[in-house]
């Protein structure tokens, strides 16, 4: 009599969840450290700054819009908008997976765009004093905090790759290139870190 057993297997997988280890190996406690965040939430507004729409996605939000290049509304641990373009933002989020459907139901039939691109990011993150070393090694932004304040976001690059870098903290940044490159950018951020897993020479 042939065996019916049923296997579970997961239904969804996070562009770095085969890389977990790879990531755990190379970090650095107190020095540097990677790791993905998954699952985050993550919508696509387009509006017009001072139009009905921009004033009702902003409230829904609960975080407002942000005004200018490399503004950030709201805080990481909850829900954030990042500024991408005069016309365009990010909202993100770890838990909310409403906020599509909120931000959906406040645009209503106001011109305006609201998409739910979560899986169309992953959500990297580096931790630790030395991060901004490993940073620079390829990402030609100026990383200086009287630059890069913490909640500061910009689209760049890392690693050749366009990603939105985001400073959550101060010593926190979030690396978000496209799901399709997010095995590269963990590739080359580990071969960034392992100078650190060495003691100095001196």
């Amino acid at each position: 009599m042939a065996n019916n057993t049923l296997i579970e297997t997961p239904l969804r997988h996070s562009p770095a969840e085969h890389l977990d280890t790879v990531m755990d190996a190379a970090s650095v406690a107190g020095r540097v450290e990677l790791r993905e965040i998954a699952f985050t939430t993550q919508i696509s507004l387009r509006c017009a700054p001072g139009t009905q729409a921009h004033a009702a996605l902003a409230a829904a939000t609960g975080a407002g819009l942000p005004a200018k290049v490399g503004e950030v509304a709201g805080e990481a641990q909850g829900t954030a908008v990042l500024w991408l373009a005069p016309d365009e933002f990010l909202a993100t989020s770890a838990e909310n997976t409403e906020l599509g459907g909120v931000l959906s139901a406040a645009l209503g039939d106001a011109p305006g765009q609201v998409v739910d691109l979560s899986a169309n990011r992953s959500v990297l993150e580096l931790t630790g004093p030395d991060a901004p070393l490993v940073l620079r090694k390829s990402c030609p932004a100026d990383l200086h905090p009287r630059a890069f304040a913490v909640n500061q976001a910009i689209v760049t690059s890392v690693a050749n790759i366009p990603v939105l870098l985001w400073r959550t903290g101060e010593q926190v940044w979030r690396i978000m290139p496209r799901a399709s490159f997010t095995e590269h950018t963990v590739h080359w951020l580990v071969d960034a870190m392992s100078e650190f897993a060495s003691e100095a020479v001196i």
